[in-house]
């Protein structure tokens, strides 16, 4: 069992920088692949990054790639986002995930575990 919660969501302006975290609970974080995923309203979610748990590899949604860093810290338990020259339409909600043995990382049915989210808005 996994516990996620995520931090660090809030409203900034366009160009602007966020740093989202996630902390997770019990002694296995570095066994689990870690993903962000984001949804705005209406819309389905829709994966943002992801970061594996043995060689902590990355991979990114086009959209964001060149401005978002994931990152982890085993030591710690936590998993982070930081967001770079961020546009409005990055405005969602931004869940972290954390699942084993997945095929597809970009698709949320692979994760087994999720945080509630926290909400990040850009601005003009």
């Amino acid at each position: 069992q996994v516990q996620l919660v995520e931090s660090g969501g809030g409203l900034v302006q366009a160009r602007g920088s966020l740093r989202l975290s996630c902390a997770a609970s019990g002694r296995t974080f570095s066994t689990y692949r870690m993903g962000w995923f984001r949804q705005a309203p209406g819309k389905e979610r829709a994966f943002v990054a992801t970061i594996s748990g043995s060689d902590a590899s990355t991979y990114y949604a086009d959209s964001v790639k060149g401005r978002f860093t994931i990152l982890r810290d085993n030591a710690k338990n936590t998993l982070y986002l930081q967001m770079n020259s961020l546009k409005p339409e990055d405005t969602a909600d931004y869940y972290c995930a954390a699942g084993r043995g997945i095929l597809f990382t970009y698709k949320p049915g692979e994760y087994e575990y999720w945080g509630q989210g926290t909400q990040v808005t850009v601005s003009t």
